[in-house]
């Protein structure tokens, strides 16, 4: 998916429009911004786990250039909450309201 890496100004009618409240639009972004993160954490985490080294030894540490490359695609991603946002504005997450828990008596 290609997102802009940039701010984005958002129209809050249209945030609104997607669930009935923008403060629950909000919170179903920033859920879909946490899984993002620790999705790509754990990919990248993985990715740098082949390098890791039981030597210490800093020239090895400095000069592994494929590493570096790797962080920096990383860095250069959009945030989790730019994609989460971009997802729910093109109606790509899907949420729903839990059912009450059967409180008849009430």
């Amino acid at each position: 998916m290609a997102v802009n890496p940039s701010i984005i100004t958002r129209d809050l009618d249209k945030v609104a429009d997607l669930s009935g409240n923008l403060y629950e639009s909000l919170h179903v972004v920033s859920q879909r911004a946490k899984q993002i993160s620790l999705d790509t954490k754990e990919e990248l985490n993985n990715k740098l786990s082949e390098f890791a080294s039981t030597v210490d030894n800093l020239e090895e540490v400095f000069e592994n250039k494929e590493q570096i490359e790797i962080s920096k695609f990383y860095e250069r991603m959009p945030k989790p909450s730019t994609l989460a946002m971009e997802e729910f504005m093109e109606g790509k997450v899907h949420f729903r309201h839990p059912e009450p828990e059967g409180d008849d008596n009430l």
